[in-house]
């Protein structure tokens, strides 16, 4: 006689995320090109209709690479539209440096061991801490869940700027840029994970 077995617990959160990244990361590197430049400039108009970056007078965002939401049109929308524009610069260890970016040609190709390499700013570094003083967060990740819980990629660098947003008492808008398909009905979740207020994708804006 076979026992009935008790059903196998679920995996635990950090597995779970690892399973869903990998799902996610294949289905962008399906985009074709065509799909990644319209899909950038329908991003850009529908993050421009958010108050919280229309009334910002700094926003720390990020350039993106591969078949990331493109966001190097909207990083020139919010400059030309006199915003000052934060870009971070990835230090040892995984944390975040910050710089105002100039416009396109002050960008600059840098390697990191083991990464992908980065289009980073290449003026003076203000210091981690600068993101505290922007009025609005542009956070890249892989999905955002109906309860505004954000999957990231897993490298920790923002989880870093979040812990010290809340540290300096900083409560600044924090809006993820995705493709429609990344907005799912749950991420997993681990204690350290904060919500964020918006989701801007290429066809609208979705709150929490």
């Amino acid at each position: 006689m076979v026992e009935n077995q008790p059903p196998s617990p679920p995996p635990a959160p950090s597995a779970a995320k690892s399973a869903l990244r990998r799902e996610l990361l294949a289905a962008r590197r399906a985009l074709s090109p065509d799909l990644l430049r319209t899909s950038a400039r329908a991003l850009s108009r529908s993050a421009r209709e958010l108050p919280e970056l229309a009334d910002a007078h700094t926003v720390a965002a990020y350039v993106s690479i591969g078949s990331e939401p493109g966001t190097r049109e909207l990083l020139d929308a919010l400059r030309t539209a006199g915003k000052r524009v934060l870009l971070p610069v990835l230090l040892p260890g995984n944390d975040l440096d910050w710089a105002v970016y100039e416009g396109p040609g002050s960008l600059a190709e840098a390697a990191h061991p083991g990464k992908m390499t980065l289009l980073e700013p290449a003026g003076p570094r203000l210091g981690p801490d600068a993101v505290t003083g922007a009025d609005a967060v542009l956070l890249p990740g892989l999905a955002v869940d109906r309860r505004g819980m954000r999957l990231g990629r897993g490298g920790g660098s923002y989880d870093r700027v979040l812990e010290r947003l809340e540290r300096a008492g900083a409560h600044p808008a924090l809006v993820v840029l995705l493709y429609d398909n990344e907005v799912v009905a749950r991420v997993p979740e681990e204690p350290h994970d904060h919500p964020v207020r918006a989701v801007a994708t290429p066809s609208g804006v979705v709150r929490f």
